[in-house]
């Protein structure tokens, strides 16, 4: 998620492990170390663009780093503690706020490395968006509340209602995929591949894909309280790398490019419908029902030798703005 969710969340299970005296402390530490997985951003190279995507949410994210992301946190923080608390103490905090960093991501639809060096399976619960305010308030909350009364149960109270919140996300989204089998059905179609993800801030509004004969159809799909609604979207061809780039060389360092973006979209790949030399993600899009993609890579076979930009398409203007609400709002769209 958002890196404040993460500094907040860390500073939120710290607070778990802190006596009264040790709060504003423990939350400072578990602060540092919560944000210091998402440190591979960091992990780029001008001469190689989808560097950042290899390495995002990767080993720094994973189970069994966490003790050694936790001992960075903990020297990080050393010098600004030092005089107040000892270093075992500083590493408990640091461990607990580094605990949850890479689990709290892998609840997302982007694709978080847990399980390495055991699995390199990309694990996407997409249950929450990256940002979310009302989980990021709740922890909020907490956290300052536990630091004002000194109460650890505000905390916990919290992180409770965190849970709770998630609970209610795999009901939303166990709702919303069946209602895109209901869509698929109703169309004659036999999904072969989907995926069913919430749109930005919110766990109402959901953006389905589904995968029948080589086309992607995209929808949104809002869950209610009493009513669902569905706002039917576009469809798009997808990309077949043996059949769309077959006269690439396969030893190109263009075609290698190809492979890892491909990689990192869980395969959810098709050409920009505004422009046809770029290839994009599909998942994301500034518009539940829209096949636009949010990044991509240049598709340029003169340049085979070299690697391929990374571009971002995030343009939006007041008609998107409203439409999107509108459909939060379960709103009839134009």
């Amino acid at each position: 998620m958002d890196i404040f969710t993460q500094a907040l969340l860390g500073s939120a299970v710290a607070q778990l492990g802190a006596k009264k005296s040790e709060i504003k402390i423990a939350t400072f530490i578990g602060c540092i170390a919560g944000i210091l997985a998402d440190a591979d951003i960091f992990i780029q190279s001008a001469n190689d663009p989808l560097l950042f995507l290899d390495y995002h949410r990767h080993f720094t994210h994973a189970i069994a780093f966490i003790p050694i992301g936790a001992l960075i946190g903990a020297l990080v923080c050393w010098p600004f503690v030092r005089k107040n608390i000892n270093f075992s103490r500083l590493y408990f905090f640091a461990f607990l706020g580094y605990l949850l960093s890479g689990v709290l991501d892998a609840f997302t639809g982007y694709g978080t490395h847990l399980l390495l060096p055991f699995s390199d399976d990309r694990i996407a619960a997409n249950l929450i968006s990256i940002i979310d305010p009302i989980f990021t308030l709740s922890l909020l909350v907490g956290v300052i509340g536990n630091i004002k009364f000194k109460s650890k149960k505000i905390t916990i109270y919290s992180l409770i209602f965190c849970a709770i919140y998630l609970i209610i996300a795999y009901i939303q989204q166990d709702q919303a995929t069946n209602i895109q089998y209901e869509i698929a059905k109703k169309r004659g179609h036999v999904i072969e591949k989907s995926i069913v993800k919430p749109t930005l801030g919110n766990i109402v509004l959901w953006r389905s894909i589904y995968l029948y004969q080589d086309k992607y159809y995209i929808d949104a799909i809002r869950v209610g309280l009493s009513n669902d609604k569905i706002y039917q979207g576009e469809t798009v061809k997808r990309v077949i790398l043996d059949n769309n780039f077959s006269t690439i060389d396969s030893t190109s360092q263009l075609y290698q490019d190809i492979r890892r973006f491909q990689t990192f979209s869980n395969n959810y790949i098709a050409f920009d419908p505004r422009d046809q030399s770029i290839l994009g993600d599909i998942r994301y899009s500034m518009l539940p029902i829209s096949a636009n993609p949010l990044w991509g890579i240049t598709i340029n076979p003169n340049n085979s030798d070299e690697h391929t930009p990374y571009l971002t398409m995030r343009k939006h203007n007041e008609k998107l703005r409203q439409q999107y609400i509108g459909m939060v709002l379960g709103e009839d769209i134009n």
